[in-house]
């Protein structure tokens, strides 16, 4: 997935003369790497708080002509633990030891995770896909002009392999608009806006996302964020 970019700093002690001579000694230091696109967008969302965040809670919502669809989730990173609620129906489950029932409902984890923090799965994901950047792009929605990072996934492993998806967003790397291609094909399966974004313990979340044609919203509400 995303490449890591790391600073190692080196040092040297250089010594003249007998070991009565005093020390004379430097400190030299690779020049910072600048980083990458994938990481400048995590970070402009927060990416650096998500360290403090020891529960997270947000409820996945669609609107569909006259039909509701939702479901609630409460997530604690740190322990990898997921409480799953639809309905009266309520399910804990740990992400490293599911069983066939905890690992379907993982999949609705998976889908409205990341429609909430697709920014920092650039990060989490780094090792899984390869990705590009343009720089003058056209948003498919607004048809502003913005800079565009496309992401593919491998072809095995995960939900989705193969699948690619397109950020679009400004010079403040702030994600406004997306798009879905299944199986990297040209043209998109879904785009939508990301906007009415809220700030929770230094976390930058879109609670709305909506989409050119109209006749559906998708939004999250109940969103809370507590860190350690």
């Amino acid at each position: 997935m995303k490449p890591i970019y790391s600073l190692f700093i080196f040092s040297f002690m250089l010594f003249i003369g007998c070991k009565t001579e005093p020390k004379n000694s430097s400190t030299e230091a690779t020049p910072v790497t600048e980083k990458s696109i994938p990481e400048k967008i995590a970070d402009a969302h927060g990416y650096e708080n998500w360290k403090s965040v020891s529960e997270i809670t947000f409820t996945f919502n669609v609107d569909r002509d006259s039909t509701h669809f939702e479901r609630s989730w409460v997530w604690k990173p740190k322990m990898n633990e997921v409480t799953a609620i639809s309905g009266a129906d309520t399910l804990t489950y740990n992400r490293k030891t599911m069983d066939s029932v905890a690992y379907k409902r993982n999949g609705g984890f998976i889908n409205d995770r990341y429609w909430l923090v697709a920014p920092f799965n650039l990060m989490w994901d780094a090792n899984n896909y390869t990705y590009e950047h343009t720089e003058a792009a056209t948003a498919p929605i607004s048809e502003e002009p913005m800079q565009k990072l496309t992401i593919v996934y491998a072809n095995e492993g995960g939900y989705t392999p193969g699948d690619a998806y397109d950020f679009y967003f400004k010079d403040d790397f702030i994600v406004r608009e997306w798009a879905y291609r299944k199986s990297n094909q040209a043209e998109p399966n879904l785009v939508s806006t990301w906007e009415d974004y809220v700030d929770l313990e230094g976390i930058k979340l879109a609670q709305q996302h909506n989409r050119p044609e109209g006749g559906s919203s998708l939004y999250f509400s109940g969103l809370s964020v507590k860190k350690e």
